[in-house]
């Protein structure tokens, strides 16, 4: 006779009541696990919407500042920030991105003196300077100069982190280029400033509004796949990491996001560093897309993609929906 509690296991037991979810959760989204990144433009009082990139915008150093409030407010603890460099301004050798008066320098300054605690991620690599859209400096035959790129680069972050930067975030993928700036941040007096490897950054199709963003659409020449990884490639990605830990990289990323979770889960199962990820411009978009054809609810989407990321095994996320998310699990 069968027991009257067949089956002894019941796994639905557990999911019948909202408390008894909570209890058993696996995994934690919170606004802490969140970085938002931040376009900056030109001027004051600018708030420049971004085409691609519907409730996105660009602002002027002090809108950059209020949407640091608002981030600390929010439980944010980190913003990413990324300029829209003037095209006047834009060169072979970019040599705008060693300004300690450029955009993105003024914009670090500004957001550390009015919301010290909050902190500030600087993304290191030449393409938002160059009027070819590379993202380091390109020779006569049209490939990018691994060495003399990496030199700009130890530079650039130098100035970054003068500036008051609390994370330096290389996103260029040249050889070497971690070792370089930790020698340079030490050497320096720059021994606390973290830096956050794109470890694992592929040539992806995702990345469109981004560049939109920061100005760089229809400059680039060719394209990025001799620095950026290929989609085909998981191996690759863990020996990428291994050097930028061998290297002196406190944390390392993987970009994009959600199209690579498992990346995400094969890094932090090898090497249990914190692992972050990008959900990039063009997973954003499908996102409000998506919501805007009545094909999703947005607050759901936003939520289960970004505890997705969570689950993998991320430390934290990169999102253009940070904002919305932190108020959501906040319930406001």
């Amino acid at each position: 006779m069968a027991s009257p509690c067949f089956p002894n296991t019941r796994m639905r037991r557990t999911r019948v009541a909202a408390w008894s979810r909570a209890l058993v959760a696996e995994t934690m989204l919170t606004p802490a696990d969140l970085i938002w990144p931040l376009f900056i433009a030109e001027g004051s009082g600018a708030e420049e919407p971004i085409a691609s990139l519907s409730g996105v915008w660009r602002w002027s150093v002090d809108g950059i500042v209020e949407r640091a409030r608002e981030a600390r407010e929010l439980g944010i603890p980190c913003v990413a920030l990324f300029p829209n460099t003037p095209r006047e301004l834009r060169t072979e050798d970019a040599a705008e991105a060693l300004n300690p008066d450029n955009l993105i320098c003024r914009a670090v300054r500004a957001v550390k003196d009015a919301v010290p605690e909050l902190g500030v991620l600087t993304d290191v690599a030449l393409d938002p300077y160059t009027v070819h859209g590379h993202d380091g400096i390109v020779d006569a035959n049209g490939y990018v100069d691994n060495d003399e790129t990496s030199k700009i680069l130890t530079e650039q972050a130098l100035v970054q982190a003068e500036a008051g930067a609390d994370i330096i975030a290389p996103s260029d993928m040249m050889d070497g280029r971690i070792g370089a700036i930790r020698q340079s941040l030490e050497r320096e007096g720059h021994c606390n400033v973290q830096i956050m490897a794109y470890a694992a950054k592929y040539a992806s199709a995702f990345y469109g509004p981004f560049r939109d963003a920061v100005g760089s659409a229809g400059l680039l020449k060719g394209d990025k796949k001799s620095y950026q990884m290929d989609p085909a490639n998981a191996l690759e990605a863990l020996r990428e990491v291994a050097l930028d830990i061998e290297e002196g990289a406190d944390h390392v990323m993987v970009k994009p996001g959600l199209p690579y979770l498992d990346i995400v889960a094969k890094v932090k199962a090898r090497f249990e560093v914190p692992v972050f990820a990008y959900q990039v411009s063009g997973e954003y978009a499908m996102i409000e897309a998506a919501a805007a054809a009545g094909a999703g609810d947005r607050d759901a989407l936003v939520l289960e993609t970004l505890m997705a990321f969570k689950r993998a095994g991320c430390s934290g996320v990169l999102s253009y929906h940070a904002p919305l998310a932190a108020r959501l699990l906040a319930g406001i």
